[in-house]
């Protein structure tokens, strides 16, 4: 009876022993965030990445129906492909307790490894006063780098006077990295339909350097940039077409 006794009380001290320390079999560890350079696992990591693409989105909020003359939001929906989502950020401005009078929205894909890719963009030209300001970044939308990429030459034979149809075409969907003066990645922007980015820095010296884009023969030189304190500072990166 007392060995009996001896081993039930064994087994029950192993059983207290291994639920202690596994906890329940059907449990798992939270993931950690995607953060700048990690992979993408939640919507919440794809709407990071589409802002860090674009920092004067920092200001935007999620979309809430319920919320009467919400002008600007973003919404963000898992898409077709394993860890993929689809971003949409929404500017509205004039009135928008009444609807809004204008807007502009850009769609984008967010990949499972970061990847951010502009797939659609619509509506108004946005302007200066119409962005959301950013909540505790430490930068603002009048400090920073202003990207405009262009394309050209567009024709053969330079007229004179110009030919307007012969102007460079802005470029859209180029990605462009801007580094501090040690090298290290700052920021990271995509360019809009219009082949404008900004990017929101702190008074310093940068490099701007874009990638390769499609359908282009030569990549922009990188530019190295000075960006002062209350001003936006303007950078054109021109991507050679190869028509001569």
């Amino acid at each position: 009876m007392t060995a009996q006794i001896v081993r039930l009380l064994l087994i029950a001290a192993a059983t207290l022993a291994v639920t202690g320390c596994g906890g329940s079999a059907s449990g798992s560890a939270p993931s950690a965030s995607a953060g700048a350079g990690g992979a993408v696992r939640t919507e919440s990591d794809a709407v990071a990445r589409v802002i860090a693409s674009e920092p004067r989105f920092a200001g935007i909020t999620p979309r809430d129906p319920d919320l009467i003359g919400q002008g600007s939001w973003y919404e963000a929906t898992p898409a077709s492909g394993v860890g993929a989502f689809l971003v949409t950020m929404r500017i509205g401005w004039g009135d928008c307790p009444a609807g809004c009078i204008d807007e502009h929205s850009w769609t984008y894909a967010v990949g499972p490894d970061g990847s951010v890719k502009l797939q659609s963009e619509a509506g108004s030209p946005v302007p200066a006063d119409a962005w959301p300001s950013p909540a505790g970044d430490g930068t603002s939308s009048d400090t920073g780098i202003r990207v405009t990429a262009v394309a050209g030459p567009v024709c053969p034979v330079e007229k004179v006077p110009p030919d307007p149809a012969c102007a460079p075409k802005p470029v859209s969907n180029a990605t462009i990295l801007i580094g501090d003066a040690a090298g290290h990645e700052q920021a990271m922007v995509v360019t809009d339909a219009g082949g404008q980015a900004f990017a929101g820095l702190a008074p310093g010296v940068y490099t701007v350097t874009a990638q390769g884009a499609a359908g282009f023969m030569n990549g922009p030189e990188p530019q190295q940039i000075t960006v002062d304190d209350g001003n936006v500072t303007e950078v054109t990166l021109t991507y050679d077409t190869g028509i001569r």
